[in-house]
């Protein structure tokens, strides 16, 4: 299955969807996600797996030959030297499906999206 092609009403269903070793690569993701954020907000939006905290943190998506994680244009930046070994663009970087996922990378990651999110939620609440 694609992403594009996914109509699932939740990340379960969503991951559901895909061939058994896709999905432990999914699953692995929305561990990884849902252990450094618990409390962001699980949803699907734009047919793919988002999390919510303060605002958007990451969204994820299962493809043919990658996973997409799109952590935003921050994300990706601020671990530049860490993700140019894989393919990416401004916003998102591509884990392929025949290698592990970087779980610690991941993590930070999101821990760099939530600590970012809340300075941001801070900076508003100030004015």
């Amino acid at each position: 299955m694609d992403s594009k092609k996914n109509t699932a009403a939740d990340v379960r269903e969503y991951i559901a969807g895909f061939p058994k070793e896709v999905q432990s690569l999914l699953q692995t993701i929305r561990s990884t996600i849902k252990n450094a954020a618990p409390n962001a907000v699980e949803s699907i939006s734009y047919k793919m797996p988002a999390y919510k905290y303060f605002g958007v943190l990451v969204y994820f998506a299962g493809y043919k030959n990658h996973i997409g994680f799109y952590p935003g244009s921050s994300g990706i930046a601020e671990f530049k030297k860490e993700l140019s070994v894989y393919k990416g663009a401004k916003g998102s970087v591509q884990f392929p499906l025949d290698k592990p996922i970087p779980v610690s990378l991941v993590r930070k990651i999101i821990k760099f999206r939530v600590n970012q999110n809340i300075e941001k939620e801070k900076g508003k609440n100030k004015k």
